[in-house]
């Protein structure tokens, strides 16, 4: 599990691929490699990976064929700039949301409008997955943790202020850039604990969507 909140930028410095996957090695910037251990989780613009080799200063990881078709690592190329994030642990601070590291999909930025400081960034959605934004709702973009400012259809728009900006790779994005989306894991809890009620008719707990909708859940 992960917050969202990037530790460092890094880079891919090799990509070797394989017949159905794929190995990278990724320099890892500021982020300290003294507490990572061979089999730790390291979130690389917001996907999940494994260490399997690591230095100082490095660490390898295998991307599944799975991996390479759902995500953008299978255009990645070596230079790539990453978000960074090791795994959360028990002490750590929850700054931003609970993330799993596992990729949703994948939107395309549309617009970018520059304000006095910030800047707001707007999204383009899978249809699929509009269904679980909402404003002021978490959302994780190659990893960072943001804030929905705006819903339009199937856009969001998100405001980045200026340390956002300089600590993650958000400041490179332009239109068109492809980027990792993680809907908060909460909103895919509860649409199933909905789909799950309504199919059961003995509901002892007594929950509903009407209920739910009265509590301000749904």
């Amino acid at each position: 599990m992960f917050t969202g909140i990037i530790e460092a930028i890094g880079h891919i410095e090799s990509i070797q691929m394989g017949a159905d996957d794929a190995r990278i090695r990724v320099r890892a910037g500021k982020m300290s490699m003294s507490d990572v251990k061979l089999g730790d989780s390291i979130a690389t613009n917001g996907v999940c990976l494994t260490v399997v080799e690591m230095d100082a200063h490095h660490f390898t990881a295998d991307v599944s064929n799975e991996t390479l078709r759902l995500t953008n690592f299978g255009i990645y190329k070596a230079g790539q700039k990453v978000n960074l994030e090791k795994a959360l642990m028990p002490t750590s601070r929850l700054g931003g949301h609970i993330v799993s590291g596992h990729v949703d999909g994948v939107a395309k930025v549309s617009a970018i409008n520059k304000l006095s400081r910030a800047i707001d960034y707007w999204l383009e959605l899978p249809k699929e997955l509009v269904r679980y934004v909402a404003y002021k709702g978490s959302i994780t973009v190659d990893g960072t943790s943001l804030t929905i400012n705006a819903v339009e259809e199937n856009r969001v728009k998100l405001t980045l202020v200026p340390h956002s900006l300089e600590e993650t790779m958000i400041s490179d994005y332009q239109v068109g850039t492809s980027v990792h989306i993680e809907v908060d894991v909460l909103a895919r809890y509860l649409e199933r604990l909905l789909l799950s009620t309504q199919k059961d008719e003995n509901n002892p707990s007594g929950l509903t969507l009407e209920s739910l909708t009265k509590a301000g859940f749904a």
